[in-house]
């Protein structure tokens, strides 16, 4: 369940005059920015983009990086982007960071996206950097290039340095990565019994050899190539055979880098929301708020599960995420990170699944949608209508453009 707070209705004509007569005079006016395109689905927010450009010839992406700066910028801008288009962008930057942190978030962002949408991904990678994101990751191509010329996202952030060098993160982790791009997951919701019981004991016999040559390729082999239906059929017999969870072996004191890897897979698949309030604790932290891990989560997840990851949120922290993104951020920054957050319903139910028990959420559907799994509720539906997480650059209904 997303968190956007939408309007009665939808008038094209009205926000992009609106946004025109923001951007004029000596200053932006920020928040009247905010008000509109924070409060549109991602087909309504491409459709303004679209019809800015038809009628006023020129980008509203380029006007928007020239009136905002910085952390704003960057929110914004990724806020306005194709969802293929902005997991791209944020795999390409978190893999010339590199080290545990950033792979950590690249499987939170595979994990959470079925295979149609991990096509749609590669695609777009290859478009804009003229690499295929495989190459990135397994290190055919170190070299990180920027953006091709003809890409309307050529400006993003062009004037940033590289780093020297990039993290050399273990084989093991890489070959998990690669298995999980690669997408050869079935999305069907049929479980075989017989296969999640040998897999379950297949885990519990290669996990206690974790190191060893060829035993990482059997738990990759589990965890990337079964659906989310299965895998949970898996880990439920793993419980009720061994005794405890399957993440409690991962989060042992010698743990890898390879094992830390998996339990993140394994909270992907079982709990997202848990997941992603994991990463939003850690960025808004004692330490230091984490920006760029603020962003990424809360303008790819909006839309999507929100709701639910700030019910976890407030299980992990004992504080609501609207409390402490008002105490580490400021001025239209924090307004705009409130606006896609939302005031919402903490009175929800909690979606915290039981030992044993079935995934809450059904993280994968036929038509590429994401549903909570009790009461079958749309993700980002407005007025009865359904927002796909994909959606189409132009939508139809009421307050389509007229020229």
């Amino acid at each position: 369940m997303g968190t956007l707070t939408l309007p009665p209705y939808f008038n094209l004509q009205e926000d992009c005059k609106e946004l025109r007569l923001s951007f004029k005079g000596l200053g932006c006016n920020e928040k009247r920015v905010i008000e509109i395109l924070g409060r549109r689905t991602q087909s309504q927010r491409l459709e303004i983009a679209q019809a800015y450009q038809t009628v006023y010839g020129e980008s509203l992406h380029k006007r928007l990086k020239a009136a905002f700066n910085g952390k704003l910028e960057k929110c914004i801008l990724l806020w306005m982007m194709d969802s293929a288009e902005r997991d791209a962008i944020l795999m390409y930057e978190l893999m010339k960071i590199g080290g545990r942190k950033a792979d950590r978030a690249l499987i939170g962002i595979v994990c959470t996206r079925n295979p149609t949408q991990i096509y749609a991904i590669k695609q777009a990678y290859y478009t804009m950097f003229n690499q295929t994101l495989e190459n990135h990751i397994d290190g055919t191509n170190s070299h990180f290039v920027e953006f091709q010329h003809k890409s309307k996202w050529a400006f993003w952030r062009g004037g940033e340095s590289k780093p020297k060098e990039i993290h050399k993160r273990p084989v093991s982790v890489t070959k998990l990565l690669l298995a999980l791009v690669r997408a050869s997951r079935p999305e069907n919701s049929t479980v075989d019994r017989h296969i999640a019981l040998n897999d379950a004991h297949q885990l519990n016999k290669v996990f206690t050899i974790v190191g060893k040559v060829g035993n990482e390729d059997t738990l990759i082999r589990i965890f990337c190539t079964r659906s989310a239906q299965q895998l949970t059929a898996t880990l439920n017999y793993y419980h009720q055979h061994y005794g405890h969870d399957f993440e409690q072996s991962l989060t042992r004191e010698n743990s890898g880098e390879f094992e830390q890897a998996l339990r993140c897979t394994v909270i992907c698949f079982r709990q997202p929301a848990k997941f992603y309030a994991e990463e939003l604790c850690n960025a808004l932290g004692a330490a230091g708020t984490d920006d760029d891990a603020l962003i990424r989560v809360v303008t790819t997840r909006a839309e999507v599960d929100m709701q639910y990851i700030k019910l976890e949120f407030t299980n992990l922290s004992k504080r609501t995420l609207e409390e402490m993104v008002a105490n580490d951020t400021a001025g239209t920054y924090r307004y705009f990170l409130l606006t896609l957050v939302g005031p919402g319903d903490l009175g929800l139910f909690s979606p915290r699944t039981s030992i044993g028990s079935a995934s809450f959420y059904s993280p994968r559907t036929s038509n590429g949608s994401l549903t909570a799994s009790r009461g079958q509720q749309s993700i980002g539906s407005h007025n009865g209508s359904v927002v796909s997480y994909y959606t189409s650059p132009r939508s139809s209904g009421q307050g389509s453009f007229q020229i």
